[in-house]
């Protein structure tokens, strides 16, 4: 049984100047987000640029942070694509690599209907051994993953798990309701993990755990004693954070966070660019404010 935790952040994939991966501040990256109370990370995802990273890179990222983290939390390749057999190769090279499990897109451009999105995902779980989270984010695919879909993806042995990121919570409760208990439903949006896991949701994976991982953690825990109107409490302290993460395309935010913050971890590949002047200043000031609230984790290590 997978042991991927409460607290799961993708993390973003650090370049160098030149805009070539930067391997040892993505290890460096991948250790501080564990230390600072994630219990897995996402490589490669949405937040990590995965549509603009080569294949080899991938598999070099995948091999990079899971040595750096080693035993104190799980690795989480994400190696779903548009096209099943090219999913199906990446993910045995993500096994190769150590990885603790694989996330799974939904087919991106294709728009395949839900027998093909079932086929697709089969196909991919019965190829590895490795367990398998499915993600659902149709803002970013123009496909939607629906309920009794993952139902019947459920009965496959090793597909453990779903990144819910629909953002529709009417969804989320028949998703929640189609599923056996031992099923995962991870929140894939900061903003909603409080009512989803209200409502039996397993955790988040998250963008805001680059950067605040600890104050995550204790809503989550929040959550887990069934202190939700407290845990709501946080949640909507932390509203303003999580809505700058996405005041432009993910990730363009949180790379620039963590530049104000003093951790260079490079722009953005093309098509995707840097924050403009004015994104950077109401950063500027939304930083201010959390790290007056002690809610930024300390990255000094990284600097």
């Amino acid at each position: 049984m997978q042991k991927w935790g409460k607290l799961i952040t993708a993390m973003v994939t650090p370049f160098n100047s030149d805009g070539s991966i930067d391997y040892g501040k993505a290890g460096a990256l991948a250790g501080a987000i564990i230390e600072n109370g994630s219990d897995a990370v996402v490589v490669a995802g949405t937040t990590g640029e995965s549509a603009a990273l080569y294949t080899n890179e991938k598999k070099k990222l995948f091999k990079t942070v899971k040595y750096c983290v080693g035993n104190k939390g799980a690795v989480i390749a994400n190696t779903g694509t548009n096209f099943t057999s090219e999913s199906v190769r990446l993910s045995a090279e993500a096994a190769e690599a150590g990885v603790d499990g694989l996330l799974l897109v939904t087919p991106y451009y294709n728009k395949p209907p839900q027998e093909g999105l079932y086929r697709h995902f089969k196909k991919i779980a019965s190829s590895t051994s490795l367990p398998v989270m499915l993600y659902n984010v149709p803002g970013r695919t123009s496909c939607n993953l629906l309920p009794e879909t993952v139902a019947r993806l459920a009965e496959i042995p090793n597909i453990k798990a779903i990144k819910e990121a629909s953002g529709n919570l009417g969804q989320v409760a028949g998703l929640l309701r189609s599923v056996p208990g031992d099923f995962k439903v991870y929140s894939g949006d900061d903003a909603l993990t409080q009512p989803m896991m209200s409502m039996g949701a397993a955790g988040v994976v998250s963008v805001a755990g680059n950067i605040a991982g600890g104050a995550l953690k204790k809503m989550l825990r929040l959550c887990e004693l069934g202190e939700y109107a407290k845990a709501g409490e946080m949640s909507l302290k932390l509203l303003p954070l999580f809505e700058m993460q996405f005041a432009a395309t993910n990730p363009i935010p949180i790379k620039e966070m963590l530049k104000q913050l003093g951790v260079f971890v490079g722009g953005c590949r093309l098509p995707l660019i840097e924050a403009d002047s004015g994104l950077k200043e109401k950063i500027r000031r939304c930083l201010e404010h959390y790290k007056g609230e002690g809610l930024i984790d300390d990255l000094t290590a990284l600097a």
